[in-house]
């Protein structure tokens, strides 16, 4: 049975000897070991390596010589972490499946995005496969460094947030306020658009979407095509990204309408994911928000409230100022107006109030 993979792999290799060029060039190292015998060299179990790859997202291939030394380290350096007692054998699976999930989205849309530029090749007689080889030759070493840059920088700014919290439990679950943003009618556009079209679309509402979530201090969560999920760990940032996002998009005669809905509580975090009740209710509050206009639950305001970013009323703007007139001080500056609505039962979480977030006018 080996000697049949083997047979296989060699042959569709020779099918394709550019595929087998580009391999070697961006792994830089040769094809060597089967997986039992790369298990072996790491010194792990062959039930721990499938786990490993698995997890990053690999196929099973049998017992094909198609691994690299670089893949007897990979398996070496997590084991080791385990070994030595840094990370659960549960937990290196996790390390390995949340680099392989990102790192495999991050690689398809590079290659994409760069060889559809190649429609015309630089070089008269060349196709664009031609042209492949050089390309990757190039933007490999430049690219590799820009990731690790941008990975340390992450890395930074995540253990930044974490250790800021309150206490142990806090940093694995903690309160933020978290957002999702919906194009309006989106379903009725898929029937519409063509292809391209549509995916123009979907680009640029995501990439205006994550440039606005970044610029102003939240982080983006993920991305489902016609909807964004995003957190912050202040409720005024969150305000401001949200009515942001609705007055950006009300500017871009090609954008859909949009409708946000927030809110803020505990929140579980796994794997750059968030889950939980406060996730759900601001799913919920997203899909009964008017067109154009930001839901927040009654958390959310009261936060506002308590930082200051918003009054709970317009009567009490107008007393707080005029106590403050009275005093000759400065009156109270406010960024946010809330307008309470009418209670009503959401669908798994009871009855909520939510409440109608707008930028306040002097």
């Amino acid at each position: 049975m080996p000697e049949v993979e083997d047979e296989k792999a060699d042959g569709e290799s020779a099918k394709n000897p550019l595929a087998l060029q580009l391999e070697q060039l961006i792994l830089g190292a040769d094809r060597r070991y089967t997986p039992f015998q790369a298990a072996r060299s790491a010194g792990v179990s062959m039930e721990l390596a499938s786990r490993f790859w698995r997890a990053m997202g690999f196929p099973d291939i049998g017992q094909a010589k198609a691994l690299t030394e670089a893949d007897v380290l990979a398996l070496r350096r997590l084991a080791g972490l385990v070994e030595a007692g840094l990370l659960s054998e549960a937990m290196a699976v996790q390390v390995a499946r949340s680099t392989g999930q990102t790192t495999a989205r991050l690689a398809e849309w590079q290659i994409d995005s760069f060889l559809e530029g190649l429609t015309e090749p630089p070089e008269p007689g060349m196709t664009r496969t031609e042209v492949t080889y050089p390309l990757i030759e190039l933007l490999l070493p430049e690219l590799e460094e820009f990731l690790v840059y941008v990975w340390r920088r992450q890395l930074a700014a995540a253990t930044g947030r974490v250790v800021q919290a309150a206490d142990d439990e806090e940093m694995v679950d903690r309160r933020l306020a978290v957002g999702f943003a919906d194009l309006v009618g989106f379903t009725r556009l898929t029937r519409r658009m063509e292809e391209e079209e549509l995916g123009e679309l979907v680009e640029a509402f995501e990439t205006t979407a994550a440039d606005l979530v970044a610029a102003h201090g939240g982080r983006l969560i993920k991305t489902l095509g016609d909807e964004v999920l995003y957190a912050a760990d202040d409720a005024g940032v969150a305000a401001e990204i949200s009515l942001r996002l609705i007055e950006t998009m009300a500017n871009d005669e090609t954008m859909p309408e949009l409708r946000v809905g927030i809110a803020f509580g505990t929140v579980t975090t796994r794997m750059g994911d968030v889950f939980g009740t406060t996730v759900n209710l601001a799913s919920r509050l997203t899909s009964i928000a008017p067109r154009d206009a930001v839901l927040v639950d009654g958390a959310f305001a009261e936060e506002l409230m308590r930082t200051g970013d918003a009054p709970a009323s317009e009567a009490q703007a107008a007393e707080a100022a005029a106590a403050a007139e009275k005093e000759g001080e400065e009156p109270p500056s406010y960024r946010f107006a809330l307008q309470p609505m009418w209670q009503r039962p959401v669908r798994g979480l009871g009855v909520v109030e939510p409440w109608l977030l707008a930028r306040r006018t002097p």
